[in-house]
């Protein structure tokens, strides 16, 4: 019987800190999870959120991936807790690491999280920030792993803005062999710093292929991917990104250039007829709920792994 292995980093906050094993670990964790042929038991362990930016999703799937292990989540709402008054994270970060036992926090930007992880002496998790969305990539390729049993050699494109979603399929798919294509709008191509350290860890140093050609992305995908096109913070760049993807929606006719058992995914919410169409997200090839549900799935793994 399989069992959680602690994870050579103590805390979670990109997935460049997880190894190729250790990323396949918590996949099979997360599917005997889910059929139910595994039961971890963290009972009097503490979650606590910290959730500087909105969440459907990300908050109830770890809160109900702790309550499953046993254990208890704490809502710290930066609104209504010293934390939205200035309170310095150095000094927020040890008390709660004498509270709780892991922190799970999705704020802006990456060097709030590390700095959370450089005083906490709990496990800190990337609930997402601007740079990187682990937690959602390691459910994506739970997600294609489950509807095609293996990973390695499969094609993922991944049509739109090249943001935090982008940059952590692209680590995950240096990790597992995975090629990853990503097409968007000149000027919104993924982070080249963290480009050049993917290719630097990948076996395969022609994994990545970024283009401004949504055709060329897809043509024989296996894994056609978008999100939305002004993340939470751009909303003053709404109009502009509206117009600069235009071209770049995931419809019908795109879906059809890709390999014929291609799979839709989006990591929600979904503006319908914007970066998909409404038909695409409710046709036969959608896993996009499939998709949502696995975030509790790997969560629970993650956390078993995290917790002592």
């Amino acid at each position: 019987m399989i069992e959680p292995n602690k994870l050579e980093k103590t805390s979670f906050l990109s997935c460049f800190d997880m190894t190729t094993k250790e990323v396949i670990h918590i996949l099979e964790l997360a599917k005997n999870l889910k059929n139910k042929n595994l039961t971890i038991n963290r009972n009097g362990k503490v979650l606590g959120l910290i959730f500087d930016k909105s969440s459907t999703r990300t908050r109830v799937s770890f809160q109900v991936a702790m309550s499953r292990l046993g254990g208890t989540t704490i809502d710290l709402n930066p609104n209504t807790s010293q934390i939205g008054r200035g309170e310095p994270i150095k000094d927020t970060a040890r008390v709660l690491s004498r509270y709780c036992d892991v922190l799970a926090i999705r704020t802006f930007k990456q060097s709030v999280l590390e700095e959370y992880a450089k005083w906490a002496t709990i496990p800190v998790i990337n609930a997402l920030t601007d740079f990187e969305h682990p937690c959602q990539a390691l459910a994506d390729f739970f997600t294609i792993k489950e509807e095609f049993g293996e990973l390695k050699g499969k094609v993922i494109s991944y049509i739109g803005d090249g943001n935090n979603v982008a940059n952590s399929l692209i680590i995950c798919g240096a990790l597992l062999e995975v090629e990853i294509r990503i097409a968007c709008p000149k000027g919104y191509e993924p982070n080249s710093v963290l480009v050049n350290k993917a290719i630097e860890i990948s076996e395969n140093k022609n994994f990545l292929k970024i283009t401004n050609d949504p055709l060329i992305g897809i043509s024989g995908a296996n894994v056609l991917y978008t999100d939305v096109w002004s993340s939470m913070g751009e909303e003053n760049q709404k109009e502009k990104k509206d117009n600069d993807f235009k071209g770049f929606t995931i419809d019908r006719d795109l879906v059809n250039k890709a390999a014929k058992d291609a799979i839709i995914l989006h990591c929600l919410p979904a503006y319908r007829d914007k970066e998909i169409t409404d038909e695409v997200i409710e046709s036969k090839n959608s896993r996009i709920f499939e998709q949502a549900e696995n975030r509790m799935h790997v969560q629970q793994a993650l956390l078993s792994c995290l917790l002592p």
